[in-house]
């Protein structure tokens, strides 16, 4: 017959049974050991209850509250609650977590040990503190019984003094201890004898405060009743014990000192496994680097140092990182950081330098000096030159290379948030410039990158609020200089900055996908004035708005529709209308990519192909694009300012024209700044220009106001 698998309330009681039988040895209680289980049931309960319950402050709320009623179980002896640590840490899950995320449940036990030796330790000095008010009353009512050869009371004092779960000593003014309690004695070794009779100065601790002796001085002299410090002891086999010491003065009848009563809590596993906690929440457990929290500990120290201290700081970021962890997997990843890590360790040996661990790929590596700006040059080339050599991984050798951003200065000027903000931007200049390199921090490059990122984070706001504006620059028709239509020219007035130019805010809306929606409300807001100048200006002839098109927005489903939906519900004729996409969009763009370009153009849009001549597209690509007019760079013209011109530019320019004229394609020329110029344009058969010398970019008003003025000067 086969067995029904347990239950969960089958599983509890096996842990609750397992957790008895781990503590019942060192439990002072009169109950039997099933009795004793029965009383552990409904604490198991409550872990089993809060390990399942992702909130910290649940887990830190029930695990004190189970510290705590382990007290009120008798459990006072600090070997309970070492076993009871070690019996939630092994079994909790095992028996208790059920089907759940194993790492997760595993984090949310190690949460509840910790806020059940917190419970344990409150709960175990809240009846130290009991017991200690005890005795001290007991103690004060017993002095003239110390000073009258111990009178009737001294009974109910010696039941209290050797029965307190607390250590207790009494020792005369001169230190010799004349008294200890069994508890006292259990804490130093079980014997006796090498503590009766012995001087507590002889107890000194490297570890000991400054002030501990100091007040113990003030003590025996009178001038103090009492003082209360955490003192370390040497026990006789050279172990330390760590303990919580009150120390109060006995005085006789006439109030004059006699005695001095120590009280002593034995600290030393709670401050173990304190220390292991602190160990594990400033260590990163996959490569035991300090991390985030120890390093800004340290860094902040160090920027506290004061004067004439000064620090460096290299911000590493491994290059590639993240092919790795796609294609080899996560593990073959944690093993690499691993290795990383033993490296960079290896280069932080000397004293003031340490290394940690960010977080992900990145690592930090601070030393501190007053030559830190050789040093700090010095630790990132040893950094680089240990991830010259290859790492191996699952039979794979793998090239490693970083970047790295320093930062080196004098303490006290800057927060520990600043530098490693300073760090993380010059870092990734590093990797800007090709990686596997290191670049000292530059204030300038910082406060373009800080800048730029708060235009980034602006962005979308600022379209919300109505922030951009659009300037129009004419184009001229060069055959009789008549205006022919406009360059439409979007701005960002910033609040704090000003108007910003599109040659600082396209490339971050382009990196943030801001760029579609603000595209299409530049199309829009064009198109509108074209009609308006089409109602102003008949008697003028067709006027056409020239609007840029960015390669995110080519690749946007909506492009055709967008621009449909808007020409028809301003009423604007297509061929009013002309999309000017650059040359480097096109080079070696496939029929997918071309094919709304092809649609718009057979709609009637015109199509021009902007900064001609800046890439590398072959002439012959002219022919299979759907362009209508060529907008010629102005590196060119530029040879064309003043008279004579440059021959070669002369014949260059000339040799395009005639190819495009060829192809049945318009030649438009930008960066037009002279008379000389717009003059050889005009000889050499260009269609239309536009610059500084017909106008500057304005407002639509002031589309037929032209300069005619050299602007070169």
């Amino acid at each position: 017959m086969n067995r029904e698998p347990d239950g969960p309330e089958d599983r509890l009681r096996r842990f609750a049974t397992i957790w008895s039988r781990a503590i019942y040895p060192v439990t002072a209680t009169s109950l039997t050991r099933p009795e004793f289980e029965q009383q552990l049931v409904p604490l198991a309960r409550r872990l089993s209850d809060a390990l399942h319950d992702a909130s910290i402050n649940t887990a830190t709320a029930e695990g004190q509250g189970v510290g705590a009623a382990l007290i009120g179980t008798h459990c006072t002896d600090p070997e309970a609650l070492s076993r009871s640590l070690d019996c939630v840490d092994a079994y909790l899950v095992l028996y208790c977590g059920g089907d759940g995320d194993q790492e997760e449940l595993r984090a949310r036990s190690a949460r509840l040990q910790h806020a059940m030796a917190a419970g344990f330790a409150g709960a175990l000095r809240e009846r130290t503190l009991a017991e200690q008010e005890a005795i001290s009353r007991a103690a004060l009512s017993a002095r003239s019984a110390v000073a009258e050869a111990l009178h009737a009371s001294e009974a109910r004092f010696r039941a209290v003094f050797h029965g307190a779960a607390i250590g207790i000593g009494i020792a005369d003014l001169d230190g010799t201890v004349l008294e200890v309690n069994d508890a006292l004695v259990g804490m130093f070794g079980g014997l006796e004898h090498q503590l009766r009779g012995r001087n507590v100065l002889t107890w000194t601790h490297p570890d000991d405060s400054p002030h501990v002796w100091r007040l113990y001085e003030e003590l025996v002299r009178g001038e103090r009743e009492h003082y209360r410090v955490e003192k370390a002891f040497y026990r006789p086999d050279g172990t330390v014990l760590w303990t919580n010491l009150t120390v109060s003065l006995l005085r006789d009848a006439d109030g004059l000192p006699q005695y001095q009563l120590a009280l002593m809590e034995d600290t030393t596993e709670r401050r173990l496994l304190n220390l292991r906690l602190r160990y594990e929440a400033t260590h990163d457990a996959l490569t035991g680097l300090p991390n985030r929290t120890l390093f800004f500990e340290r860094l902040e120290k160090a920027l506290a140092a004061g004067q004439d201290a000064r620090f460096g700081l290299c911000y590493l970021d491994l290059d590639g990182f993240k092919t790795i962890n796609d294609s080899l997997g996560h593990a073959a990843g944690d093993r690499l950081l691993v290795e990383v890590a033993d490296r960079l360790q290896s280069c932080a040996t000397a004293p003031g330098e340490m290394v940690a661990r960010l977080g992900g790929d990145e690592f930090v590596a601070l030393t501190t000096g007053p030559d830190t700006e050789t040093e700090v040059d010095e630790l990132a080339g040893r950094i680089m030159n240990a991830l010259t050599t290859p790492i191996r991984v699952d039979g794979r050798e793998l090239t490693v290379r970083g970047s790295i951003g320093i930062v080196e200065g004098p303490a006290g000027e800057r927060g520990a948030a600043e530098v490693l903000r300073s760090a993380d931007i010059t870092m990734y200049r590093a990797k800007s410039a090709g990686g596997n390199r290191y670049e000292l921090a530059d204030p300038e490059a910082d406060a373009r990158a800080i800048t730029r990122h708060g235009l980034t984070t602006a962005l979308p706001a600022a379209l919300e609020r109505g922030e951009f504006f659009i300037e129009y620059q004419p184009l001229v028709r060069l055959g009789d200089g008549s205006v022919r239509g406009a360059e439409a020219l979007v701005r960002w007035l910033h609040p704090q900055h000003g108007v910003i130019g599109p040659d600082r805010f396209i490339p971050l809306a382009e990196h943030t996908g801001l760029i579609v929606p603000l595209g299409r409300w530049v199309l829009e807001e064009s198109v509108r004035q074209a009609r308006t100048w089409e109602a102003r200006h008949a008697d003028a002839g067709p006027l056409r708005v020239n609007v840029n098109l960015s390669p995110c927005q080519l690749t946007h489903p909506g492009l055709v529709s967008d621009t449909v939906e808007i020409l028809e519900r301003n009423g604007l004729e297509p061929g009013a209308l002309c999309l000017e996409v650059t040359e480097s969009a096109l080079i070696g763009a496939d029929d997918d990519l071309l094919k709304p370009l092809r649609r718009l153009a057979e709609m009637g849009v015109d199509i021009a192909l902007d900064d001609f001549g800046t890439g590398y597209s072959n002439l012959a690509n002219l022919r299979r694009l759907p362009v209508s007019v060529l907008k010629l760079d102005r590196s060119f013209t530029q040879g064309m300012q003043h008279y004579p011109a440059d021959p070669t530019d002369l014949k260059i320019v000339e040799g395009i024209v005639s190819l495009a004229h060829s192809l049945d394609l318009a030649v438009t020329v930008e960066g037009v700044e002279t008379g000389a110029q717009a003059d050889q344009l005009r000889e050499l058969g260009c269609d239309t220009a536009q610059g500084w010398y017909y106008a500057r970019p304005g407002p639509p008003d002031r589309l037929h106001q032209l300069a005619l003025v050299d602007a070169t000067g």
